[in-house]
């Protein structure tokens, strides 16, 4: 019996994979089978170099920043120049500035906007236009958020961002279903990065953020690699423009 979530074959551009939930998802990716690249800002950490060699898996790095103008077809450009091409995109590349509304400066608003939404939707058509161009067949992963339900407080960019990201998502997926392009997201619920330390320590605010979840603890990156695994395989196939939570339970609540 073939297995559905074998990646064996693919290759998987994954932003934001130096550290925390990218890296966690390359990782996973790449046990699938798949061969990875990882574009981020920053070097990868020793730990996420160290997961990668564990799965014997070739894996290349590209420098990204996506904040540049032309840097998404550029960062895509230099992964098929690796990897030979890419099957699957995960952008989950993300930054947070948290202020009150009134506060909140257009230098923040800007800078959450070209990350966390400007660029995946630039990398995903040059992504589409790529897979188009080779006839096959491809993969886009969104990172959403509950705050792409929700408003939240103290930070306006992020939840228009990520508002955005999930419209975005089921916009493609309307347009390019047909065509053999998958579109969907994950919804992380809290989960421990360094986006989240400060709320974590604030001992008031993390102690009621726990009681909410029903799992009662916060998320792991690694919590939201299996999923990725299922969207970026053939699983997946009829799966078009849906977001899936990963929680532990804060929106059942």
């Amino acid at each position: 019996m073939s297995n559905p979530f074998d990646l064996t074959g693919k290759v998987a551009l994954i932003t934001g994979a130096a550290q925390g939930i990218g890296a966690a998802i390359a990782i996973k990716m790449a046990e699938a089978g798949a061969t990875i690249v990882v574009a981020d800002f920053g070097a990868m950490l020793p730990e996420t170099v160290a997961g990668l060699e564990a799965t014997g898996r070739k894996y290349y790095y590209v420098q990204a920043n996506l904040t540049e103008p032309g840097a998404p077809q550029r960062v895509l450009d230099e992964a098929i120049a690796a990897a030979g091409q890419v099957d699957i995109l995960a952008n989950v590349a993300g930054t947070i500035r948290r202020a009150p509304f009134i506060e909140h400066t257009e230098a923040d608003f800007d800078l959450v906007m070209k990350i966390n939404l400007y660029a995946p939707v630039y990398l995903s058509q040059a992504f589409c236009r790529h897979v188009l161009a080779r006839k096959a067949k491809g993969k886009i992963i969104n990172i959403c958020s509950m705050l792409s339900y929700q408003g939240g407080i103290l930070v306006p960019g992020y939840t228009a961002s990520k508002h955005g990201i999930a419209g975005i998502t089921k916009l493609i997926a309307n347009e390019l279903a047909s065509q053999g392009i998958n579109c969907n997201g994950i919804a992380p619920g809290y989960i421990a990065t360094a986006n989240t330390a400060p709320i974590r320590a604030d001992e008031a605010r993390n102690k009621a953020i726990v009681d909410r979840i029903p799992a009662s603890r916060w998320g792991q990156p690694e919590d939201l690699a299996g999923t990725a695994v299922f969207l970026a395989s053939a699983a997946s196939d009829y799966l078009n423009g849906t977001i899936i939570n990963v929680d532990g339970g804060w929106q059942a609540r």
